[in-house]
């Protein structure tokens, strides 16, 4: 078995080709991971599509025909020659690829380092995947020591405190055109994730908010949500909104764009837009006063963020390293036959040096030793013929690694393990995962 990932992200891959490689639906999802599976060589598969990546997580019992068959497939589905996305993904296999799962959930890897959002992002997959059974024991126990190697960097160091998004920054880049956001009025096009913080950081600063969104009643909700600042209008008015205010955020979901040209009218004020949707929500011409910023052109504040949390950063690394060394460690100590062999020789053990006090003190003639020593040797085998075949009949459900550590803290066979029992779906009933 072997741990195969397959990364496109803003390091790699620019904004329109991450358009064409975007999943931004379920049905969609669903299709691509089914025929994932169909391949012999991939045995369960996690997908995670985002803004700013597309993490394709496999494990898989051989590389090289699960490569190319993703490579053809994810050609075949997002119309982008084969040969580009191997130029640009970035491929990583079974350390590599568990170092790079940590660092992305520490959110080492973001596009803002530190942000937050990310960890809930994989939860999110996870559940998804596990609930449609395209992953089980293999990437769970990879994505529950993930989401444990998260945790201890949020807590060791400070490289998530004052939490910042992508739409954070979207707002900080506001306020750095504009001097003060304060009292302005910002339009919000979409009433989903990103659109929340998209909304909620500009209610921080003191702008009005206006959501537009095509269901009015999650717009409402929102609305009610983010308090006196927020308010919502019909989708309708879209056109006529994005032309009257000079702060847009959109991050939609929509497949295709919502803003396009033949909307936009002249305008004698400065406005500034952020597209935070991917694939992108706006399509416009150059206009005069019109400023356009996708998630690729936030870089500078995102520069200034990655040398602030430098130091952090170093630590957060060295956490994610050793955390991918425990792993693997660990993952070796559920091997079951090791832990059968271990039962069998303890209880060989201690049938031998019972055998041994009956025949000093005389109960047992020392000529019926050898004898005797079957006769308990089999009885122990008998005893242990039950549990053994349970054991190795569990061995590859999701369920073994809860039992396997509690054989192991019943008969003391590695005390390290005894602090890990019933770990099995902790992490993916956290944060209100249920």
């Amino acid at each position: 078995m072997h741990y195969l990932t397959l990364s496109f992200t803003h390091k790699n891959t620019d904004i329109c080709v991450r358009e064409k490689l975007a999943f931004n639906s379920e049905e969609k999802s669903r299709h691509f991971m089914s025929q994932l599976k169909n391949c012999e060589a991939i045995n369960e598969v996690i997908l995670l599509s985002t803004c700013n990546r597309v993490e394709i997580i496999t494990s898989v019992s051989e590389v090289q025909s699960a490569l190319n068959y993703v490579f053809d497939l994810l050609s075949y589905v997002s119309d982008v020659p084969r040969e580009e996305l191997e130029g640009r993904a970035d491929t990583y296999e079974d350390n590599g690829a568990i170092h790079h799962l940590f660092t992305v959930c520490s959110s080492l890897d973001s596009l803002v380092i530190g942000e937050t959002q990310i960890a809930g992002q994989l939860k999110e997959a996870f559940k998804f995947a596990f609930e449609h059974n395209y992953c089980g024991q293999k990437l769970g126990r990879a994505m529950h020591h993930a989401f444990r190697c998260a945790a201890e960097v949020r807590g060791r160091t400070d490289i998530s405190k004052s939490p910042v998004s992508v739409s954070s920054v979207a707002v900080n880049k506001a306020k750095d055109l504009l001097g003060s956001i304060g009292g302005l009025s910002a339009l919000v096009v979409g009433a989903g994730e990103m659109s929340q913080l998209a909304a909620k950081h500009p209610v921080s600063n003191g702008v009005n908010v206006i959501i537009i969104n095509r269901n009015l009643e999650h717009a409402q909700a929102l609305a009610t949500e983010l308090g006196e600042l927020a308010t919502t209008a019909p989708y309708s008015k879209l056109t006529e909104f994005i032309n009257r205010y000079r702060l847009v955020f959109s991050a939609t979901g929509a497949p295709h764009s919502v803003i396009t040209d033949d909307m936009v009218e002249e305008r004698e004020f400065s406005r500034y837009w952020f597209d935070i949707a991917v694939p992108r929500d706006i399509d416009v011409k150059d206009h005069a006063n019109l400023h356009v910023y996708a998630v690729d052109d936030l870089e500078e504040i995102v520069n200034k963020n990655m040398s602030l949390r430098e130091e952090q950063a170093k630590i957060a690394y060295s956490i994610v390293g050793r955390s991918t060394m425990d792993f693997f460690k660990w993952l070796q100590s559920m091997c079951v036959d090791p832990i059968i062999k271990e039962i069998r020789d303890h209880a060989k053990e201690c049938s031998m040096q019972e055998l041994e006090k009956a025949v000093k003190k005389g109960y047992i003639p020392e000529e019926l030793q050898d004898q005797v020593s079957k006769v308990l040797h089999h009885a122990f085998n008998s005893f242990l013929h039950s549990a053994t075949k349970n054991l190795k009949e569990v061995a590859e459900k999701p369920e073994a690694d809860t039992i396997v550590q509690a054989v192991q803290y019943i008969f003391n066979i590695n005390e390290d393990q005894t602090k890990r029992i019933n770990m099995y779906k902790c992490e993916y009933q956290m944060g209100g995962i249920k």
